[in-house]
This record gives structure tokens, sequence and C-alpha cells, in this order.
């Protein structure tokens, strides 16, 4: 996200008794409220022939949101190449001013752990195959296709993205083997080249309430707790 200049929140590795922790500082501020998508995809009622994606573009369309499609944009392309599984609608959300209820725009991205294969086995990471996606379509090459332009990204900005990757897991040597690390690295520059490939020969596509995700909760985790 840093390469690419898309607004996100920093996480660190907190370690306490052994045992990493993910950890980032509270972004909403005391002239800022968070309000999750799902809360602004009930300001309109959705009927059977909207996709879940129009919907909400018309809802944010009617609260007169700014800058919603840009950041959309930057979202699904950010958790294409992540292979983000659980982008569902209290992941993301906008920022309002709590006193005048002026809507500044969308949140910086956040809470992305469930990517780059954090449930799968090393040989399925690699693969590259099974990826889950929300939170409009149930496929990221689908939901790729609702990006309204790239002309934004410039993916040579990731040249070297490797090692950054090699260093983020390099202090957690204990929870993950090199073997994994690899295929991480493997996967996320086949997704650079396969979305450089998509970008390139990419036809307009009709948005339709085909392969629309149908349960859009977060993921189940451990004891089938919901999160």
């Amino acid at each position: 996200a840093d390469r690419l200049g898309i607004p996100h929140i920093p996480y660190t590795l907190l370690w306490d008794d052994g045992i990493p922790y993910s950890v980032c500082e509270d972004f909403v501020t005391p002239d800022t409220e968070l309000i999750p998508a799902w809360r602004v995809m009930q300001t309109q009622k959705k009927d059977n022939q909207t996709s879940i994606y129009r919907h909400y573009r018309n809802c944010c369309d009617k609260l007169g949101i700014p800058n919603v499609t840009h950041a959309r944009d930057q979202m699904m392309v950010l958790d294409y190449l992540i292979a983000n599984e659980d982008r569902h609608f209290n992941n993301f959300g906008l920022l309002r001013n709590p006193d005048t209820l002026e809507w500044l725009g969308p949140a910086p991205i956040y809470d992305s752990g469930s990517s780059l294969g954090y449930d799968k086995l090393t040989p399925q990471i690699r693969s590259g195959r099974n990826v889950t996606c929300k939170p409009f379509k149930r496929t990221h090459q689908d939901q790729l296709r609702l990006v309204t332009s790239f002309d934004w990204l410039d993916l040579s900005k990731l040249d070297g993205v490797d090692q950054d990757i090699r260093e983020v897991f390099a202090g957690a040597g204990e929870f993950i083997d090199k073997e994994r690390v690899e295929a991480i690295v493997a996967s996320v520059n086949q997704r650079i080249q396969m979305l450089e490939t998509f970008i390139l020969t990419q036809q307009p596509q009709e948005d339709s309430t085909k392969n629309d995700v149908e349960r859009n909760v977060a993921a189940e985790y451990g004891m089938g707790q919901r999160l």
C-alpha cells in the first residue's frame, strides 16, 4: 500500500510473553467517527436486480460522500494483490464529522490480516486457487472487473517487493518457515504479473448480480467464533 500510495493504517507486531500481536494506532479522532460500509448500505432498500456493488455506489452517491470511487478502486486492487479473503462490509467504511454529520470521505484501508494465505497450507498458497473474495464478488477476478480506472496504478513501484515481504516475516521465524515465506513471495509476484496482463487486456464490463457475494459476514476463526 505504501509503494502504491494507497491510504492505509500501518500495523506492527507487538510481542507479549512470546506471543505476537498485530497492533495499530486508533485512526479515529475526536473530530471523526467511523461509519462501517454496512450501515451505509442500510440507507436505501436494495432490489433483486441491483448488484451489491451498484447498491453501495448508489447509497454513497445519495449521501454525497466524496472520493468514494477512487478509494473503492484502490481497495479492490490492493485486496487482489494481497489475496485478502475477509473484506466484509464491517471491514471498511467512511469517515464523518460526529458534530456536523458532514461526510469526509472513505476511511483509510484497515484490518487486512486475513490475507497472504493466512489459513492455507503452503502448497495451497503456491497454487493460488480457492481464494475467497468479498465484499462485492465471489472471486477477485470478477471483482477486478468493477475497477473503474487503473490510471493511478504504477505496478513498477512494486519492483523489489520480494525483499519487503521477507523483512516483514523475518522477525517471526519461530512461527513461519522459509518455505512458506517464499511461497507467499511467489504468489504475490504471480498476482502482480496477472494484474498487469489483466489491465492490458481488460474489456468494458457491465455490472450485474452475477457472482455477487451472498453472505457478507466476517470469516469464522477458531471454534466457530465470528469476529
